[in-house]
Parts: structure tokens; sequence; C-alpha cells
């Protein structure tokens, strides 16, 4: 029997990797699309993706290529993690950010729409474009009101997802992410950065970290979560959107203190405020209600946030140590 195939853009990613480990272990054959050259993107990967995974380079800009790839490889599913991140960035190259975020999620659907509507879709989208919300916690109710050319990009992606599923009846749908980290973020994200440089000031190779306000407050879940939650939205018997969160706030500072409980150590000893690396504070808390995911999906996140914390600090000390 021919195995289920599954494609995803952004595999090199945290999201990516995550989801192509889902996939692998539930016995899809997992086509990854690249930017660059698949052998170089290949050396980016977990060793438990690395070398069951198929990557094939494509073009975000090119719809006759995004077509050939479709057409060639016939996906069940397709999950698209690629694109700029949240984080710093997000008011960086904002007519980058809005093609790739934005309108090449038009492409790829109306490639699908051309080659094979059968073809199951999931976007994977930010609770970015709640950021000018007037309510907390936000649900799929809530009215999207980016504040940054990242989040308009995601919510012009969105919008597309549901015309696309309304009028021309694809199994398009997108999932509402709010923060989700794990020890493949990249250390431009608060998290990471913190359980990196504590391994670093463990290991006597640095003195301080030097961080903004300790005391903004994230809903911050495990990757490897939130990615199982998309799978689970293509399983579903209908597409709907849905929001992927906690639906718990932790400060910096207690993510800081958390880590350093870890080793053993004190937090304030080693964290300092910076007031050169603050962002502009949000007009109202991000914290997500997935009440529906949980009703409809039977989704619940598995791993807590001391776990969370846990895992990073380990995974950085392990990598040091190496």
């Amino acid at each position: 029997m021919a195995l289920r195939t599954a494609l995803i853009a952004g595999i090199t990613g945290q999201d990516g990797s995550y989801l192509a480990e889902l996939l692998l272990a539930r016995g899809y054959r997992v086509i990854g699309v690249v930017r660059r050259d698949p052998g170089e993107a290949r050396r980016s990967l977990p060793s438990e993706v690395a070398g069951r995974a198929e990557l094939v380079a494509w073009d975000m800009y090119d719809a006759s290529r995004i077509a050939q790839i479709l057409d060639e490889y016939r996906p069940a599913e397709f999950y698209n993690c690629a694109g700029y991140s949240s984080g710093a960035g997000m008011y960086d190259e904002p007519l980058a950010i809005g093609e790739v975020n934005g309108i090449a999620v038009a492409r790829v659907l109306e490639a699908i729409r051309g080659v094979d509507a059968e073809i199951r879709f999931c976007q994977a989208s930010s609770s970015e474009i709640f950021a000018n919300a007037s309510e907390s916690p936000q649900s799929e109710a809530t009215p999207v009101s980016p504040r940054s050319p990242y989040g308009a990009a995601k919510a012009y992606a969105d919008f597309m997802v549901q015309i696309y599923r309304e009028r021309h009846g694809l199994f398009a749908c997108s999932a509402i992410l709010f923060n989700h980290e794990s020890p493949r973020r990249s250390t431009a994200f608060v998290t990471r950065k913190i359980t990196h440089e504590l391994a670093r000031i463990r290991r006597g190779l640095a003195a301080e970290i030097r961080l903004g306000n300790l005391s903004a407050r994230r809903d911050w879940g495990f990757a490897g979560d939130h990615v199982r939650a998309m799978w689970l939205m293509l399983q579903q018997p209908s597409p709907e959107d849905f929001v992927v969160s906690t639906g718990e706030t932790h400060s910096v500072r207690e993510f800081c203190e958390c880590a350093f409980m870890q080793v053993g150590m004190d937090y304030r000893e080693y964290v300092k405020e910076d007031a050169d690396a603050y962002r502009r504070a949000e007009t109202i808390q991000l914290v997500g209600n997935s009440a529906k995911a949980h009703r409809l999906l039977g989704w619940k996140p598995e791993k807590g946030f001391r776990d969370l914390v846990k895992m990073m600090v380990d995974a950085d000390l392990r990598m040091l140590a190496a």
C-alpha cells in the first residue's frame, strides 16, 4: 500500500521539523520543499528527520514551479510553515514579508485548486493577527487586528484561506498559533536566547544576559504540541480554523527564574534589563482561548511551562558540552 504523502513548506524551521518528525512517526512519506540546495538544507535538519524526509527545491515566487511539484508528488496534505518569523524582525522588510508570508500563500492555494482540489491545506498563522485586539483572551471569534507587517501578511493569508475554502470548496484551514518554543527555536527569540546564554554562562563562556522588558508576558507552549494540532486539523471531516495555545501566560522574568533554577543559579545575578532591547508594549495581553481545539480536535498541550523550560536548558547544556 502506498504511503500517505505530506508536503511541508518550511521543513528546516522549528515547526516544520517537528511536524516532519510527527508525520514520519505516523507512516507518512514526507516531502520538504526548500528554497536553497536540498543537500545544504538537509544539514540543518535534526537527525530524526534528515535521513528520512525527501527534500525538493522550489520557489514561493514561482507559481508554475509550485504547481509542478504538486502535480509530481500529489500530496494528500500540505502544511505551510514557511516564511519570515515573528519577533524583533516583524517590522523589517515589509515588502518581502508581505510577499512570502501573504501572497505566496495565495499562489499555493491557486496551485492546489488547479492541480488537485482534494489536497488538504493547513496554514501556520499567528497570534500577531490579534496584536491590536480589544479583548483578551483571543479566540477564533476575535476580530483580526494586526499592528505589524508580519501580522498583516499573516492576516491576508488567513483571509485567502477562508476565501478558497468558501468560494472554491478547498479543504483549507489556518492554525492560529500562539507563541511556541523548543530547543530548535532560533536564538533571535527571547526564550532560546535565555537558555543558550545560560548554558554559556554555566560553561564560563559568558558573564551575563541582557534582555528587554522582564515583565512582558507570553502564552508559551511547546512547538511539538502545536504542530500536532495542525495535523489533527487536517484529519477532521470539514475544514475549520483553530486557535492553538496554552491559555496561560508567563513573564520573561519567570522564564529566567525557572531556567536558572534548573542549574541551581539565581537569575538576578546574571540577567540585566536593557532599555535598548525593549519592544513596544502590547495594547492588550495576547493569550489564546483554545476551547474549540479542545472540544473538536481533542487537543491539549502535553508539555507544561516548566517542562518546556527544562527541555530547552538541558538541550543547550548538551550542545555546548558536545
